[in-house]
This record gives structure tokens, C-alpha cells and sequence, in this order.
């Protein structure tokens, strides 16, 4: 080996040792990465089909596999690199670096894979999947958040190794405080929103799918991110808000403890309406459809004006859209049954007209009483 090294330095004397020194090193990546590219292709083909874990597995960890291989390579080549001091101390440094990013990486990795193994026993596409829900939120919440604390830690323990970095992380810690609270001020919305996230991960105010109304839009929690939730709204839009909304300000959640819920239908109507009739229309008309859980069903006369009465139908449903659409279909149902069945049920307006007094002359005047309307209509 070191005849080798011998008659290759004199072959390129009149390159220089740095250039030669880095050759080198991005050689020995070049032939790491391609050795790693033929093992994984041999591994893969030969457990493919007996152990497609295992398969998954080095798809999940293939980019950290090649970052320690090169890290490795460059650890065999580099003490056999003709390097000056500078520069080996440069690719040490870097070398140092590289392994926190390398530790930080897989520690990422395995929270993730250890996050997803776990949540394959649970599934969102069912009709009962509050407990699904539940861990899923759980899940997803406190992986974020420890991602964050890792990625945070690790960038961190990376710049302690810079000594200028770590010349002004000192200063800054023993300066007199002000420099500390402009720090603190500005990772206070991090901060709060990384504690929010930690306590709806445990208090569960919401969960993944949760149908809520927020700002007068109604939508599903679509995601919980480290510091922000994606709500998609009924016409497909989506809207950010930050997680420490949903522990300061109070918004509503229509699927806190179970998916069924009961949606409202008003009507009004004229006063001389068959209620009962219209009570059983509803009752038949909830028996037909597929939407209705067979839980509610009920029509109650909640109000009267002087025009007309109110009506309130309450049924019930299995999720926030089905009864939405269930009330919409039973709102119709109702209106075309007035319509063709009871058409004096329709509101109306009444009014009494009677004549003006000017129209009868004098007849009030001369007091006799037998000719006004009033001892007309009496006597009559």
C-alpha cells in the first residue's frame, strides 16, 4: 500500500497536495456510494419477497446508510490524505459536524418509523374512529414536536462546534440581559406554539378529522403540525391556524365525543296548519332515507308571531356531512309536500279593511243609528 502511494505521488508530483489530498476524499465517497447502490440492489432483490420489512426499512433509512458510508470512507482516507494542518483540521471539523447531522438524522428517522408502525393499527376511514382519531392526533403532535426539539438540538450542538459561534453564544448568555429578552421575545410565538401543541396532544381539544366551525367557516382538521393546524374548509380551501388558537379562543367542535349529530329544520307556517300531519310527512320522510341513524326525530311548534307559527324538526345523523345533507333533504321533502298536499299551510297575510267614515255623509251626524254600518250589520 505504501509503495503504492509511493509511485502515485510521484506520478502526480506537479499536482498540488491539497488538490490531491481532496481527490482523495471525493473518490473515496464516489466508491462508497457505489458500493453502497450495488448492496442495497442485491439486498433488496433478495428479500424482497420474504422480507418486504426489511425492504421498507432500507428505503426509510437509505439517505442516512449512504451519509454514514461516506462518513466512514472519509475516516479510512483522510489519516492517508497528504494534507497540511489547515486543511485536515478543516475536514475534521467537518467530519464532527457531519456525524451530529448523521446521529440527528436517523433519531428523526426512528421517531418517524416507530410513529408509523405504530399508527398502522388504527384507521380513518371508518364511521367509529374516535379512538383512531385520538391516537392519530396524539401521534402526530408529539412526533412534530420532538422532530422540532431534534432538529433544534441538533443544529444547536453543530454551531457550538464553530468556535466564533461559540465565542457569542458565551457573550451572549453573560451579557447584561437585554440581548436575552430580544431573544426570548422573539421565540415566544415558537414557544407558545410548541407548548400548545404538547397540550392538545394530551387534552385532545381536537383531534385529526374533528368537524368544527372556527371563524365562522366550517371545516375538518385536515392536519396538526409543530406550531400550526390546517383546517379544510366544506368548499376545499384551507385555512392556517396557529395551534395556540385553539387553547386561548373559544371555537366549536361537532365531533368532540362521537360523530353523530343532530341537525335542525325550521319552517313557518300558517296558523290553521295541520301540525300532526305534517309530523307524520316527517316521520315517513326520515324512514326513507339512507342518511338518518334512527336515533331523533321530532317536530315542535317553537314559536308564534302574528303572521304565522315556526316549526323546528330535529333528526339526527351519523356525521356533520350527512347531516347536512339529510336536513337539506328533509327541508325539501317537507316544502313539496305542503305545496302539493296542504297548500293552506303556506303563510299567509290577513288584514280587515272596512269603509271610511266619509263615505257615508252625514249619516253620523243626524245620529241615526239605524242607518250606520255598525246597527246595519246588528240589525241585519
Amino acid at each position: 500500500m505504501e509503495d503504492l502511494l509511493s509511485k502515485t505521488e510521484q506520478a502526480f508530483a506537479w499536482v498540488p497536495q491539497w488538490l490531491v489530498g481532496l481527490g482523495l476524499v471525493a473518490g473515496a465517497i464516489a466508491v462508497a456510494l457505489f458500493v453502497y447502490g450495488i448492496a442495497a440492489k442485491i439486498i433488496k432483490r433478495a428479500l424482497r419477497m420474504r422480507w418486504p420489512a426489511v425492504t421498507l426499512f432500507l428505503q426509510r433509512v437509505s439517505g442516512p446508510a449512504r451519509l454514514a458510508i461516506c462518513l466512514v470512507a472519509v475516516a479510512l482516507v483522510l489519516p492517508l490524505a497528504p494534507l497540511n494542518d489547515v486543511l485536515r483540521e478543516q475536514l475534521r471539523h467537518f467530519f464532527v459536524v457531519a456525524v451530529i447531522a448523521l446521529i440527528g438524522w436517523i433519531t428523526v428517522r426512528a421517531v418517524d418509523m416507530g410513529a408509523a408502525r405504530y399508527l398502522q393499527r388504527f384507521r380513518l376511514d371508518t364511521d367509529e374512529n374516535f379512538l383512531a382519531r385520538k391516537h392519530v392526533t396524539q401521534v402526530r403532535v408529539f412526533k412534530r414536536v420532538i422532530d422540532t426539539l431534534i432538529v433544534i438540538i441538533a443544529v444547536s450542538t453543530a454551531l457550538m462546534t464553530f468556535e466564533s459561534f461559540k465565542q457569542y453564544g458565551v457573550s451572549l448568555f453573560a451579557s447584561a440581559g437585554a440581548a436575552g429578552l430580544i431573544v426570548g421575545l422573539a421565540a415566544r410565538p415558537l414557544l407558545s406554539n410548541l407548548i400548545a401543541g404538547v397540550q392538545i396532544a394530551i387534552t385532545q381539544p381536537i383531534r385529526i378529522e374533528d368537524a368544527v366551525i372556527i371563524e365562522n367557516e366550517w371545516g375538518w382538521i385536515e392536519d396538526i403540525a409543530s406550531t400550526y393546524v390546517v383546517v379544510r374548509l366544506w368548499d376545499w380551501r384551507r385555512m392556517v391556524v396557529p395551534l395556540s388558537y385553539f387553547i386561548e379562543r373559544p371555537f366549536q367542535n361537532w365531533t368532540r365525543d362521537s360523530q353523530s349529530l343532530i341537525g335542525a329544520i325550521t319552517l313557518h307556517v300558517d296558523y290553521c296548519t295541520d301540525v300532526s300531519r305534517i309530523r307524520q310527512r316527517l316521520e315517513q320522510a326520515v324512514r326513507e332515507s339512507k342518511l338518518w341513524d334512527g336515533a331523533v326525530v321530532n317536530l315542535q311548534v317553537i314559536e308564534a308571531s302574528p303572521r304565522s307559527i315556526e316549526l323546528r324538526a330535529l333528526v339526527s345523523a351519523r356525521s356533520a356531512p350527512q347531516a347536512w345533507d339529510l336536513r337539506c333533504e328533509i327541508r325539501e321533502k317537507l316544502l313539496t309536500s305542503i305545496r302539493e298536499e296542504m297548500p293552506e299551510a303556506f303563510p299567509r297575510e290577513r288584514a280587515m279593511i272596512s269603509p271610511r267614515l266619509a263615505d257615508f255623509g252625514d249619516t253620523f251626524e243626524h245620529g241615526d243609528k239605524r242607518s250606520s254600518p255598525v246597527a246595519a250589520r246588528a240589525h241585519s
